[in-house]
């Protein structure tokens, strides 16, 4: 009997090891979070998240007395993209169509509002609306063409919020130019406030409600901020603010300054705007990096610090002597290693909702009781997740060959962080401009690293994050500088031990996708293989097809950051460039981007079928600019991995083969 015990437990432990080794499946990488954003009303009674239920993300409202709830569905198709407390039991929210263009839906631009209890739905404002009422006239007019967003709530007056509306009409693809209106909750009629300055313009408001800012960009690219003087009357443009491209972001709890990104010399940071003396002054500052975010504090519309990301998370918090920041520190001891700050709060501070996440971890909203000083865990974004399991992110820094100071990311397969010579998957992103990849979880890094491949990331020059000047660094480098940063990278990778050279292949979407098919192209002998997702492949192309060329803006962008060249252009295009391929290619595209459209991907496709050169090719009519479909995604996972393992072999822990690969 005892020999049976032993050999019982025996065989669970080996069960439990087997189940261990086991990746993550591709399934379980692909699925959408099941709570994305969490926010607490404002008297601390209500819940609102947004959460996936069959796929369709909708509104979950939850009394956190007996924690029952009720879920808010939007019409049709759509999505819930984003959500706000407008009262004590009055929610706002937004709704977005998958429409082609966007790996994500795309907002349509209409406003709703429900009752923190579920009832009193009603559409504020959209295209699809069936009647509308501005101030007081009464129109029987129906539906309004234009797009609604939230400016701020209103103190002291639960009935009305602050909204920007943009009218389609007329303004075709060139953008409106935004008006601010007081708007009623509970049925939609709108006053109107003030014109903004510029067409695209976004507005800031003080605490009492009070249309303070306008920024934004012009067709040039250039930083342009108004200010409108309490009492009165017209815009003025701020030299100072617009000089140094620097943005209004919000206000003090008193109003009496207000906070801005801006640069010092050789730094980063936020300043304070005084109001009185009409200049900025610096409160944070950082050699390396742009603030990632202002950090709220433990109640609703308070300001602790900045939160940046130099290499991994990071919080300066403006007085670390305060009750919050005091708060915020205990709060990492307990997480040691994790990104933590607060997310939302109730009016008075009580209560606040936390919020935990790592590089392998994809987070866990709590809510902190500052009373009890109790931490209680509310919803998890993807519970099916272990942590354990994940490959973690390490930072790295490397100068690329002219001396530009580069940053990146390396993943090392689960349990193999010491390991050296690794085959290795370089993944661009995307953007590329103003785009960066973070310290944070990525499924389509852990659908390789945790196969036993390492994972390369390099913000090239012209990403976010690093500054103007390291962004505009990248205009007009698309198969130039941009593209030997990430041969840089690559090659930093082989010297430093990590890669095998034999071993690498490089992956991206969007410009990802062209960097993956123009470096197999520039380096013939780097890559053994190249993945081009939702690519651009034809870059004079990008000037007659595809959404960005429609408009003045669109096409002053392409000319200013892609280059008017065409032979310049044509050189630096893969679909020319095909005398030199020696990797092995797979392409992916989705038949409704219109972002990058088909037609990119499909001529790639047939020019290579054309030389007889044998590719893989993953085409999904219904997808867009990145898979959205869950199962369309765990498929473009499972290819993917089995593309990798046969073009430079499995990864190390021997579970990236073809076999295993489609098992999952």
């Amino acid at each position: 009997m005892g020999m049976q015990r032993w050999i019982v437990a025996g065989l669970l432990l080996l069960s439990t090891a087997v189940l261990q080794a086991q990746p993550v499946s591709f399934a379980e990488l692909a699925r959408h979070a099941q709570y994305k954003d969490v926010k607490i009303s404002p008297d601390g009674k209500y819940l609102a998240a947004t959460a996936v239920v069959k796929g369709q993300t909708v509104l979950a409202l939850i009394r956190l007395s007996d924690h029952k709830g009720n879920l808010v569905r939007p019409r049709q198709e759509d999505d819930v993209t984003d959500f706000w407390w407008a009262s004590d039991t009055r929610v706002l929210y937004s709704v977005g169509e998958r429409v082609g263009g966007y790996d994500v839906p795309f907002a349509t631009g209409e406003l709703f509002a429900v009752n923190a209890d579920g009832n009193g739905a009603n559409m504020l404002y959209g295209y699809r609306r069936a009647g509308m009422s501005t101030g007081s006239h009464i129109q029987q007019a129906t539906a309004e063409n234009g797009s609604a967003e939230l400016i701020a709530t209103i103190p002291g007056d639960p009935n009305h919020v602050l909204v920007s509306i943009s009218t389609w009409s007329g303004a075709g693809f060139e953008g409106a130019i935004p008006v601010a209106y007081s708007m009623d909750v509970r049925n939609g009629n709108k006053t109107q406030l003030i014109v903004a300055p510029m067409r695209g313009a976004g507005f800031v408001a003080d605490h009492q409600g009070r249309i303070r800012f306008a920024a934004g960009f012009d067709n040039d690219g250039n930083t342009r901020v108004y200010q409108h003087p309490i009492g009165g009357d017209g815009w003025q443009l701020l030299p100072e603010a617009s000089k140094n491209r620097s943005m209004p972001i919000g206000f003090n709890r008193d109003d009496s300054e207000a906070y801005f990104t801006c640069s010092a010399p050789a730094t980063f940071g936020i300043c304070r705007w005084d109001p009185a003396k009409q200049s900025l002054s610096v409160v944070w500052s950082n050699p390396h990096v742009e603030a990632t975010r202002i950090l709220q504090g433990l109640a609703d519309d308070s300001i602790l610090g900045v939160g940046f990301m130099d290499g991994r998370t990071g919080a300066a918090l403006f007085d670390a002597q305060s009750i919050d920041a005091q708060t915020l520190l205990a709060l990492m001891k307990q997480f040691p290693g994790e990104s933590v700050r607060f997310v939302s709060g109730t009016r008075d501070g009580s209560l606040s909702v936390v919020l935990v996440e790592a590089d392998a971890d994809p987070g866990t909203f709590l809510l902190y009781d500052a009373k009890a000083r109790k931490l209680t865990p509310l919803l998890a974004r993807a519970s099916w997740i272990d942590p354990a399991r994940m490959a973690t992110m390490q930072p790295v820094d490397f100068a690329a060959r002219d001396g530009m100071q580069l940053h990146g990311y390396v993943s090392y397969p689960p349990g193999k962080e010491s390991a050296r010579h690794l085959p290795m998957v370089v993944l661009v992103h995307g953007g590329p401009f103003g785009i960066r990849d973070h310290w944070e979880y990525q499924p389509d890094v852990q659908a390789l690293a945790t196969r036993g491949y390492a994972v390369l990331q390099v913000n090239y020059r012209g990403s976010g994050g690093y500054g103007y000047d390291y962004e505009r660094a990248g205009w007009k480098e698309w198969g130039g500088k941009m593209q030997d940063d990430v041969t840089d990278a690559t090659r930093w990778a082989i010297a430093q031990g990590i890669a095998d050279p034999q071993r690498i292949c490089i992956y991206g979407g969007s410009y990802g996708g062209y960097a993956a098919l123009e470096g197999a192209m520039k380096e013939p002998d780097l890559y053994k293989c190249a993945v081009g997702y939702a690519g651009v492949y034809d870059l004079p192309l990008m000037y007659r097809r595809g959404d960005t060329p429609q408009s003045s803006f669109g096409e002053a962008y392409l000319k200013r950051q892609l280059g008017d060249d065409m032979g310049v252009l044509a050189g630096h295009s893969p679909i020319n460039q095909l005398d030199r391929l020696k990797a092995r290619v797979m392409l992916v595209v989705g038949g409704e981007d219109r972002r990058v459209p088909p037609v990119q991907g499909i001529s790639l496709h047939q020019a290579l079928a054309k030389r007889n050169i044998a590719h893989e090719w993953l085409y999904k009519p219904n997808e867009m600019h990145g898979f959205y479909d869950e199962t369309n995604q765990a498929e473009l996972y499972a290819k993917l991995v089995q593309f990798v393992d046969s073009s430079i072999g499995p990864g190390t822990t021997g579970t990236g083969n073809s076999n295993t690969a489609a098992a999952h």
